[in-house]
C-alpha cells in the first residue's frame, strides 16, 4: 500500500530525496548519525506529529536543514507519502493518495490530500480509517522498543485501541458528543428565545382577540353603511332636485311681482309731491309759530306798560295831596313786586326781554325821581312819563292787533296744508297698501329663493360629510361597504331613522378604530410570531430527537467499542503468548484490564461536584518467564524487555496490521539467536503489512528485499543508496 516517501530540506535531507516501497520488506542502513532515524521521523512528521520531543527537536525550525558550511539552509521542509488506494483502504475516491506537511521557518505547519489544503483533524481522520492511529503505534523509533512497556495503563490501553482500529470509533463519539453539547447549547438557546418569546406571544394573542371582535364590527360596520349610503345617496339626489326645482320657481314668481311693483310704484314723483307738501306745512307751521310768539310778547308789553300808566297815575295823585313825603315802606315793596313781575313776564325772545327790562328801568328811574327832589317837580314828569306811557300803550295796542291778524291767516294756510297733506295720504293709502302687498310678497320669494339656497348648501354640506364617511369607512372595512345595489325609492321612514342610521354608524367607525381598525400590522406580526414559535418548537423537537439519537448513537458506539475492545483484547493475548513463548522459548505473557483506583480525596470531589465521566480501565502486562519467578516489568533485563516490546508490537500488528510498520533498532539489544527468531517474526509479518526497518542486525538486513543505504558527506546532508537483492543475486550469478 505505501508507494514512496518524498523528502525535502527535512533535518539531514538537504535536497530532494524519494525512497521506493515497491516491495513488503525495506531495510535502511548506514553509519550512526548518517541520518536513517530521520526517515522514521519523516513518516511520523508527514502523518501529523506534534511532539517536536518525539521527533528529537524543541521548535518546528529544528525540523527544517540549517545548512553547512558547503550547504545554505533551507526555508520550509515538507515531506510527502504516496499511498496505494487501489483498494479503496482510505475513504476517498482516488486510486494514489498524496499527505503532504509542510513547516515554515516561523513555525507555521500546512497540510494538503492530493494538493489540496485540509486541516490537521481531516488527516488524522483520513488516517484512522486506515489504521494509522495518532499513538504511533506502527512507528517504533530509536530507543522506543520498550516505550509500550513503560506506558502508563491509560497509555497502554490508548496504543492497543489504536491498533486495533478502534480510533475511528473514538472520532465518531468525540464528533458525536461535540454535536450533542452544540445540540444542548441551541435546546438551551431556543428555549430562551422561547421564553422571550412567550410574553409577546400573549400580548399578540390578545390582541387579535380584540381584532376578532373588530371583524364583527366591521361585518356590521358594512352592512350598516351599505343600507345607509345607498338611503343617503337617493335622498341627497332627490332634495338637490327639489331644492332646484324650487329656487327656479321662486325666481319666476319673483320677476313677475318685482314687474307688478314697478308698475304701480314710481318712487321719484311720490317722493317729490310729498317732499313739497312737507315743506309747504312746514313753513305754515313756523310762521303760526312766530306770530304766536310775537303776539304773546306784544300782550307782556302792553300789560307792562298799562301797569306803569296806573302806577305813574297813583302817585301823581299822591304827590298831589302831600308835596314832600318819605319813602314808605310799601312802595319800595311795590317797586320790588314790579320788578319781580317783569322778570316773571319776560319771554324767551330778545323784544320780550328789552321790554321787562325796560319796564324795570322806568320804575326804578321813577322810583329816585319821586322820592329824590321836590314833589312838585315830580309831579311833572310824572305827567310827562304817563303820557308816554299812554302813547306807547296805544302803539302796543295796535301792533298787537296787526300781530293777531297775521296769526289768524297763518294759520288758516297751516290747516290748508294740512288739508293738503290728509288729501295726499288718502289719495296715496290705496296705493301704498298695494305697494305693500307686492314688497311682501316680494320678500317672501326672496325668502323662499333663500332658504332653497340654504337648503342646496345644506344639501352641499350633507353631500360632503357623505363622501368623507365612505373615505372613513373604506379605510376601515374596504371596498365591501361601497359595493351596493342604488335605490329607485326612498323607504317609508322619517328622516329622523335615518339620522338614527348615521349616529350608529359614527359609533360603529369610533369602536372599530378603538379596537385597532382591520389590525393587518397586527395580524401579521401575529402570524410572524405564531410561525416563529413554531418553528421554534419544531426545532425543539427536531434538536430533542438529535439529542436522543445522539445519546443513542454514543451509547451504540460505547457499546462497539467494548464489543471490539474485548474481541481484540483476547486476540492480542492470543497473539502475544505465541510470540512470547517463541521468543522467549516459553513462558507466557498477558494483557490485563486494571480497574482505575479511587482515592479518597477524589471521591470527595466526586460528590462535591456531581457525577463526572466513568474513567475506562487501563491495561497492564502479566508475564511468566520460564525457569524464572518475575512479578514486575522492572525486574525484566534490557535484552527481555526488548523481547516481551517486541512480542507485543508483533502481536498487536498481527491482529489488525496497519498498511506499514516501521521499527527503528529495534533488534539492537537482540543475541544471534533471537536475531534468527526476530527476522523469522519479521518474515511472518511482512505477509500482511509493509516492514521498513532501520538496522545494522545482519540478520536483519538478510530478510529484507530493498536496502537503501543512508550517507552523509562533508556538506552535512544525507544521500540514499539503494540496493535490490533480487536484482542484486541476478547480477551475480
Amino acid at each position: 500500500m505505501l508507494k514512496r516517501l518524498e523528502i525535502v530540506g527535512f533535518k539531514s535531507f538537504a535536497k530532494k530525496t524519494i525512497l521506493d516501497f515497491s516491495n513488503s520488506t525495506t531495510a535502511v542502513v548506514g553509519p550512526n548519525g548518517s541520518g536513517k532515524s530521520n526517515v522514521a521521523e519523516a513518516f511520523r512528521f508527514a502523518l501529523g506529529e506534534q511532539s517536536m520531543k518525539s521527533m528529537r527537536g524543541k521548535r518546528a525550525e529544528d525540523l527544517i536543514f540549517n545548512g553547512s558550511h558547503t550547504a545554505p539552509r533551507a526555508n520550509r521542509a515538507a515531506v510527502v507519502i504516496v499511498f496505494d488506494n487501489s483498494r479503496r483502504q482510505f475513504k476517498i475516491d482516488f486510486d494514489e493518495v498524496a499527505i503532504e506537511r509542510v513547516v515554515h521557518r516561523d513555525g507555521t505547519s500546512e497540510y494538503s490530500i492530493n494538493g489540496s489544503h485540509v486541516r490537521l483533524r481531516d488527516i488524522n481522520e483520513l488516517l484512522a480509517g486506515a489504521n494509522i492511529g495518532e499513538t504511533g503505534h506502527h512507528i517504533i523509533s530509536q530507543g522506543e522498543a520498550d516505550r509500550i512497556l513503560l506506558a502508563s495503563a491509560r497509555e497502554r490501553r490508548a496504543m492497543l485501541e489504536d491498533a486495533l482500529g478502534l480510533k475511528l470509533y473514538e472520532f465518531k463519539k468525540q464528533e458525536a458528543e461535540r454535536k450533542l453539547e452544540k445540540t444542548e447549547d441551541n435546546i438551551g438557546q431556543i428555549n430562551s428565545l422561547r421564553r422571550e418569546l412567550a410574553p409577546h406571544l400573549r400580548f399578540l394573542e390578545g390582541q387579535v382577540k380584540k381584532l376578532e371582535r373588530a371583524d364583527a364590527l366591521k361585518s356590521d360596520l358594512t352592512g350598516l353603511a351599505q343600507t345607509y349610503f345607498a338611503i343617503e345617496d337617493l335622498y341627497l339626489a332627490q332634495e338637490k332636485k327639489k331644492a332646484v326645482a324650487d329656487k327656479r320657481d321662486a325666481a319666476e314668481r319673483l320677476a313677475v311681482v318685482s314687474a307688478e311693483l314697478d308698475r304701480i310704484a314710481d318712487p321719484k314723483l311720490a317722493d317729490r309731491e310729498t317732499i313739497e307738501r312737507t315743506e309747504a306745512l312746514r313753513k305754515a307751521e313756523k310762521e303760526v309759530s312766530e306770530l304766536s310768539a310775537a303776539r304773546a310778547t306784544l300782550s307782556r308789553e302792553t300789560g307792562r306798560v298799562e301797569g306803569a300808566l296806573s302806577e305813574v297815575k297813583r302817585r301823581a295823585t299822591a304827590i298831589a295831596r302831600e308835596p314832600y313825603a318819605k319813602v314808605p315802606r310799601e312802595e319800595l315793596e311795590a317797586l320790588h313786586q314790579e320788578v319781580e313781575k317783569q322778570v316773571d313776564q319776560a319771554g324767551t325772545t330778545t323784544e320780550s326781554m328789552r321790554a321787562a327790562l325796560g319796564a324795570i328801568r322806568s320804575a326804578i328811574k321813577f322810583f329816585f325821581t319821586r322820592y329824590g327832589a321836590l314833589r312838585s317837580d315830580v309831579f311833572t314828569e310824572e305827567e310827562e312819563s304817563a303820557l308816554s306811557l299812554e302813547k306807547e300803550s296805544v302803539a302796543l295796542a295796535e301792533r298787537y292787533a296787526t300781530t293777531a291778524a297775521a296769526l289768524e291767516k297763518a294759520e288758516s294756510a297751516r290747516a290748508r296744508a294740512r288739508e293738503a297733506m290728509v288729501a295726499l295720504e288718502e289719495t296715496g293709502r290705496e296705493i301704498r297698501r298695494r305697494i305693500l302687498d307686492a314688497a311682501q310678497l316680494k320678500a317672501h320669494e326672496e325668502g323662499e329663493i333663500a332658504r332653497a339656497e340654504a337648503r342646496d348648501y345644506e344639501l352641499t354640506l350633507l353631500a360632503e360629510t357623505l363622501d368623507r364617511d365612505k373615505t372613513e369607512v373604506l379605510a376601515l372595512v374596504g371596498s365591501a361597504a361601497l359595493s351596493y345595489a342604488p335605490l329607485t325609492e326612498l323607504p317609508p321612514e322619517e328622516r329622523r331613522i335615518q339620522e338614527g342610521r348615521h349616529h350608529t354608524l359614527e359609533r360603529t367607525k369610533i369602536r372599530l378604530e378603538e379596537a385597532g381598525g382591520t389590525g393587518e400590522e397586527t395580524r401579521q406580526e401575529h402570524k410572524e410570531v405564531s410561525e416563529r414559535e413554531a418553528f421554534l418548537a419544531r426545532e425543539l423537537d427536531d434538536l430533542a430527537k438529535s439529542a436522543a439519537g445522539l445519546r443513542a448513537l454514543i451509547n451504540d458506539l460505547d457499546t462497539e467499542l467494548a464489543k471490539h475492545f474485548s474481541d481484540g483484547l483476547a486476540k492480542v493475548n492470543a497473539s502475544f503468548g505465541e510470540y512470547f513463548g517463541l521468543m522467549f522459548g516459553g513462558g507466557g505473557a498477558r494483557l490485563a484490564l486494571e480497574e482505575p483506583e479511587v482515592e479518597t480525596d477524589d471521591l470527595e470531589e466526586s460528590f462535591d461536584e456531581g457525577p463526572r465521566e466513568k474513567e475506562r480501565a487501563g491495561i497492564e502486562i502479566v508475564v511468566n518467564l520460564p525457569k524464572k519467578k518475575v512479578r514486575s516489568l522492572m525486574q525484566l533485563s534490557g535484552g527481555e524487555r526488548a523481547l516481551t516490546s517486541i512480542a507485543l508490537i508483533f502481536a498487536m500488528s498481527q491482529v489488525n496490521p496497519p498498511p506499514f510498520l516501521i521499527l527503528d533498532e529495534t533488534d539492537a539489544a537482540l543475541d544471534e539467536a533471537n536475531s534468527r527468531r526476530y527476522g523469522d517474526m519479521i518474515e511472518n509479518l511482512a505477509q500482511k503489512s509493509q516492514l521498513i526497518v532501520i538496522t545494522h542486525n545482519r540478520e536483519t538486513m538478510s530478510r529484507t528485499s530493498i536496502l537503501y543505504g543512508v550517507t552523509m558527506g562533508s556538506d552535512g546532508v544525507s544521500k540514499l543508496l539503494s540496493v535490490k537483492f533480487d536484482e542484486a543475486v541476478a547480477v551475480a550469478k
